[in-house]
């Protein structure tokens, strides 16, 4: 099970007032005991026609993501209105707040509650109570824990309630188990996790057990999830799961990919199949061919993988799967040639998929001295320091009616930094100022009034400084 940090930093009185009125805990004992229930928020659903998505949200750890998560309900509400979102899980937290996922969701713009779900019985699947919550929501979270849990709903009506959220345009999403969760092809760990060195020792290891045919979501297929994936070194057997998933002919077209998402990081799949990083870092392997050798209780062989690195504000197509911008890496009798998590791309993509970089020019430190950072298409990476403690870096940029802008600030460990996004007269718009040295931030806007206007991207030093480089990741949609 995951075990997540809750820092937080002073709210606003605004948005203590927000949180007082919207926190109307609702504990109740639905049909089967096993099952328990908190909602958040409104007690009551919001009713509409129609819905602008799908859009899910696949992220290297259990915690929300709040800049894609943002994205992903700005995505199905089309920027107007708000939505219902539903978390399950399958043991509840065993530190701090009973309901983190949903104290995260329930503060985005256009979130009106937020339900959470502990089912600890495949039988919960089942449960009308729990249904109905799906199915009269609009995004559904798969918390961290046990995808082997998740897994045994496949075949109960909660299966086809989830399917039928992302059928009106709704979405979903999870972190850690609730990650390997929604792609097609599920590494379950029903008999026990697997590390690297033991999944490239023996492909047919007792542990490396699938579950096939539960989520198949729309431009994803063929996919096998895995996450926590630099931090806990796991390319090695998402290579394996790869190998053998053509081997065993889980996929069609004898291809397979897998997608490894790291801690912290975040991909935002749109209705249009186009994945976009928040975070740090991910990688899709894609294996085309069949294995050299994936037999039982022998070393793994496979020539060629193809690996895409994806940094902050980067995309890959899963709809129009791209034939450039990768490196090759191959296995032979259970030992990666090279460094699996960098390399050089053997052809390039152009611009396709990179983000321009703005590093930051000093003095910027006011909004009338703010760097322009309206000029280069959209993904761009905005960089700089944190060089004193009272340091202060403005970016700005223009939006006009319409437009989604989510920014991802990943920052160094050596400080802590705020970001804020305020109008041209200084007010502030929006913010995000988690708590640590190293925490990262993130925040999403939409500007609904007519016409163009001018804002500012705000970075301010909180504690510590250094020269380290922050990476702010922007989309614009």
């Amino acid at each position: 099970m995951d075990i997540r940090p809750r820092h937080t930093k002073l709210l606003s009185t605004a948005a203590v007032a927000l949180i007082t009125l919207s926190a109307t805990l609702t504990a109740t004992t639905p049909a089967a005991a096993a099952a328990g229930r908190t909602r958040l928020g409104s007690t009551a659903d919001v009713t509409r026609a129609s819905w602008q998505g799908p859009a899910f949200t696949m992220n290297g750890d259990g915690k929300i993501n709040a800049s894609s998560m943002a994205a992903a309900v700005d995505a199905i509400r089309g920027g107007t209105g708000s939505l219902d979102v539903v978390v399950l899980a399958g043991s509840a937290p065993t530190s701090g707040s009973p309901t983190p996922e949903c104290d995260a969701a329930l503060v985005l713009p256009g979130v009106n509650s937020c339900t959470s779900w502990t089912l600890t019985a495949a039988s919960d699947g089942n449960n009308s109570q729990v249904n109905a919550d799906i199915r009269n929501a609009e995004f559904v979270y798969f918390a961290g824990g046990d995808q082997c849990r998740y897994a045994a709903w496949k075949g109960t009506a909660l299966e086809a309630s989830v399917e039928s959220v992302v059928a009106k345009g709704g979405g979903s999403g999870g972190g850690s188990a609730g990650h390997h969760i929604n792609s097609p092809l599920v590494y379950d760990a029903c008999k026990g996790g697997v590390t690297s060195a033991e999944a490239l020792a023996n492909p047919y290891d007792s542990y490396i057990t699938f579950t096939t045919g539960m989520f198949s979501w729309p431009n994803y297929a063929g996919v096998i999830n895995d996450s926590h994936f630099t931090t806990r070194d796991r390319m090695g057997r998402t290579m394996a799961f790869v190998a053998r998933t053509i081997k065993d002919g889980l996929t069609s077209g004898g291809k397979a990919w897998g997608v490894g998402v790291e801690e912290g990081s975040s991909l935002l799949l749109d209705k249009n199949g186009l994945a976009t990083l928040y975070g740090k870092e991910a990688f899709v392997i894609q294996g085309d061919h069949q294995p050299e050798q994936t037999t039982s209780g022998k070393p793994l062989t496979f020539s060629n993988y193809k690996i895409w690195r994806l940094g902050p504000g980067q995309t890959y197509d899963f709809k129009n799967r791209p034939t450039c911008g990768y490196y090759l890496r191959s296995v032979t009798a259970g030992v990666i040639d090279s460094d699996p998590y960098t390399g050089t791309p053997q052809t390039s993509c152009g611009t396709t998929g990179t983000p321009a970089t703005l590093p930051e020019t000093e003095p910027n430190d006011t909004r009338s001295a703010a760097n322009g950072a309206t000029a280069p298409a959209y993904p761009a990476n905005l960089t700089g320091t944190m060089k004193s403690t009272t340091d202060r870096d403005y970016f700005r940029i223009a939006l006009s009616a319409g437009d989604k802008l989510s920014v991802g600030c990943a920052i160094p460990d050596a400080y802590d930094a705020d970001l804020y996004l305020v109008d041209a007269d200084g007010s502030t718009i929006s913010r995000s100022v988690n708590d640590g040295t190293g925490a990262d931030e993130s925040l999403a806007f939409t500007r609904t009034a007519a016409g163009s206007g001018t804002y500012y991207l705000e970075l301010d030093a909180y504690q510590g400084s250094g020269n380290s480089l922050y990476t702010c990741a922007l989309t614009k949609s």
